[in-house]
């Protein structure tokens, strides 16, 4: 079993940057897919981005790509969310996921456990 913890939200300015992270317990933080979604207020939760369980494979929403990057530590059980050129329709509470099967990326059902979220604002 996996608990994820995020932290790193707060309140932005339009073409600032945050960096999301998100802590994971447990001895096999190594062996699960990873990724962040978020969800705005109203809409459902979307799929931002994914890493392979070696970091070696990163995927994006095609609403972030160029502008997020995603990371792991596999020795310290992080996961990191660097958001870059942030925009307003980037405010939304999100969320870290794992997964351990094969599946979708973008789907929610394809993830085991998720973290409580984190606030992200972002003003014009």
């Amino acid at each position: 079993q996996v608990q994820l913890v995020e932290s790193g939200g707060g309140l932005v300015q339009a073409g600032g940057s945050l960096r999301l992270s998100c802590a994971a317990s447990g001895r096999t933080f190594s062996s699960y897919s990873m990724a962040w979604f978020r969800q705005a207020p109203g809409k459902e939760r979307e799929f931002v981005a994914g890493i392979s369980a070696s970091g070696g494979t990163t995927y994006y929403g095609d609403s972030v790509k160029g502008r997020f990057t995603i990371s792991r530590d596999n020795a310290k059980n992080m996961l990191y969310l660097q958001m870059n050129s942030l925009k307003p329709e980037d405010t939304a509470v999100y969320y870290c996921a794992a997964r351990s099967r094969g599946g979708s990326w973008m789907i929610v059902s394809s993830y085991d456990y998720w973290g409580q979220g984190t606030q992200v604002t972002v003003s014009s």
